[in-house]
C-alpha cells in the first residue's frame, strides 16, 4: 500500500489559504493552487514508483514466549525477504496486558502490567521514499501469543532468607523422619522426644525404653483453588488479591512438589475457568506456573456450589484442598460455607484470607473530625462480621489461614508443612 507522509500531506493543505489568499488579490488566480495540488501529488506517485515494494516477505518477531509481571518486551521485529533484513518502521498491534512503554528508538518496547495472555494481532512495516513525499507499506496478521506469568522473585528470595534463618536456628523447614504420620521403625527413646511416642508395648518386651519414629508421607494431592471473582480482584496493599494468591499459591505449589506430592492448580468465578490438572515432579511446575497466568481477572460473583462441586467430581482422591477466596457481605459467606461442607465429606479444606489492612487502619486510626468516627464505626462492623464467618468456619472443621498480605506466603507454606507432618 501507498500512504502520503506528513511532508506531502501539508504540503497539499497549504494549497487551501494560498488559494484563499490569490483569490482576493487576483481572482481568477486560484488555478494555480490546484497546479500545485497536482505536483505534490505528482510527487507522491514518483516517490512511491522509486521506492522498493515491500511485498513477498515475512515478520520476524524476537519477544520471548513467556515473560515474568513488570518485565520489558522488546518486540524487535524485522522484515526478511529470501533471507535478507530490509530496513523500514515498524508498528504493532498489541492487546493487554502489555502496555506500551517509553519509545526508546529501537524496537517496539512494552512493559508487561499484569498477568494474562498478551496477543500481537497485526504487524506493518513501513519504508519512505528519497523524496520524502510517500510510505510503502505492507501488514501482516500475527496473531502471536506472550504469557505473562507472575513474578515468584520476591517470593523466592523471602522464602530463601527464611530457609536460612531456620538453618541458623537449628530448625527444618520439613522433617522426613520423626514426624508424620507414616510408621518407619521403633528407637531409643532419647530425651526432648514426645513421651506420646513411647511404645510401651515394645518396651516391657525389649526391657528398655523405645519410641516410635515416623515419616512424612508422600504422594497427598493438594489442590490450590483460586478465587478470581470480584472481591479478589479488589487490591489489598496495592496489589489485586488474585495476584497476591497465585503467588503465594506458587510457592507452596512449589514445596509441595519438592515433597513429593501431587500438585493441581483451579481457578473459578461465576464458573470454572482454569484446571491445570494433577502435577507431580518438580518439572511440572513450569506447567503451573503457565497455568497461572491463564488466570483472569474477571469483575462477576464467584459461583461457589457450581465451581466446588465441578471440583469435587474432577477429584478421585481425598485431597487437601487450599481455597484462596475473600467475602465481604454475610450473604455470600453463607453460600460458601454451604458449599465448603460439601467438600469435608471426601475432603480437607484450607481456607486462606488476606487481613484486611485497610479496615484495620481505618478502625485504629485517630479521629481528626466526625466522619472518621462514623468510618471507624462502620469497620468495626464489618471486622467483626468477618470474625464471626471465620469461627463458624473453625467450627465446621474447616482450617482457616489469616495474615497479612506480605506475610501470607510463608504462612502458607508453614501451615502445609506443619499439617502434613501431624497428618
Amino acid at each position: 500500500m501507498i500512504y502520503p507522509t506528513a511532508r506531502a500531506v501539508y504540503l497539499i493543505a497549504a494549497a487551501a489559504p494560498v488559494a484563499l489568499l490569490i483569490g482576493v488579490l487576483l481572482p481568477g488566480g486560484w488555478v494555480i493552487a490546484l497546479a500545485w495540488v497536482a505536483v505534490v501529488l505528482v510527487l507522491i506517485i514518483a516517490d512511491a514508483l522509486l521506492t522498493p515494494p515491500l511485498r513477498r516477505g515475512e515478520f520476524v518477531v524476537a519477544a520471548e514466549g513467556a515473560v515474568d509481571v513488570g518485565d520489558m518486551v522488546d518486540l524487535s521485529p524485522a522484515y526478511e525477504r529470501s533471507g535478507q533484513r530490509i530496513a523500514a518502521e515498524f508498528a504493532a498491534d498489541v492487546s493487554a496486558p502489555l502496555e506500551p512503554a517509553e519509545p526508546s528508538g529501537v524496537g517496539l518496547r512494552y512493559v508487561a502490567v499484569r498477568r494474562g495472555r498478551a496477543v500481537i494481532r497485526r504487524l506493518w512495516a513501513r519504508r519512505r521514499g528519497p523524496l520524502g513525499f510517500a510510505w510503502r507499506q505492507v501488514s501482516r496478521e500475527a496473531d502471536l501469543p506472550i504469557v505473562v506469568t507472575p513474578d515468584l522473585r520476591p517470593v523466592r528470595e523471602q522464602g530463601m532468607r527464611q530457609y536460612l534463618r531456620s538453618n541458623q536456628q537449628g530448625l527444618r523447614m520439613r522433617l522426613d523422619s520423626g514426624d508424620g504420620s507414616e510408621f518407619q521403625a521403633l528407637t531409643d527413646f532419647q530425651p526432648g522426644m514426645e513421651r506420646r511416642s513411647i511404645d510401651w508395648k515394645a518396651s516391657a518386651r525389649h526391657f528398655a525404653l523405645l519410641a516410635r519414629e515416623y515419616r512424612t508421607e508422600r504422594d497427598n494431592a493438594i489442590v490450590f483453588a483460586v478465587d478470581s471473582g470480584r472481591a479478589m480482584c479488589d487490591p489489598v496493599g496495592g496489589v489485586p488479591r488474585v495476584d497476591r494468591a497465585v503467588s503465594a499459591a506458587l510457592l507452596a505449589a512449589f514445596v509441595a512438589l519438592k515433597s513429593g506430592d501431587r500438585v493441581r492448580l483451579y481457578s473459578f468465578a461465576a464458573r470454572p475457568q482454569v484446571d491445570s490438572g494433577t502435577q507431580a515432579g518438580t518439572r511440572s511446575f513450569a506447567e503451573l506456573h503457565r497455568s497461572a497466568a491463564e488466570i483472569d481477572y474477571l469483575a462477576e460473583e464467584s459461583n461457589y456450589t457450581l465451581s466446588l462441586v465441578t471440583l469435587d467430581r474432577k477429584l478421585e482422591r481425598r485431597s487437601l484442598i487450599v481455597l484462596f477466596t475473600e467475602f465481604t457481605d454475610p450473604t455470600s459467606a453463607e453460600l460458601m460455607m454451604t458449599a465448603a461442607a460439601r467438600l469435608l465429606k471426601r475432603h480437607r479444606v484450607l481456607f486462606v484470607l488476606f487481613e484486611d489492612v485497610e479496615l484495620e487502619a481505618i478502625r485504629t486510626a485517630r479521629p481528626e473530625h466526625g466522619d472518621d468516627v462514623v468510618r471507624a464505626n462502620v469497620a468495626h462492623t464489618l471486622l467483626r462480621e468477618r470474625r464471626i464467618v471465620i469461627e463458624r468456619l473453625k467450627r465446621l472443621g474447616i482450617d482457616v489461614i489469616e495474615a497479612r498480605p506480605d506475610d501470607l506466603p510463608l504462612a502458607l507454606v508453614e501451615r502445609y508443612v506443619g499439617m502434613k507432618e501431624r497428618a
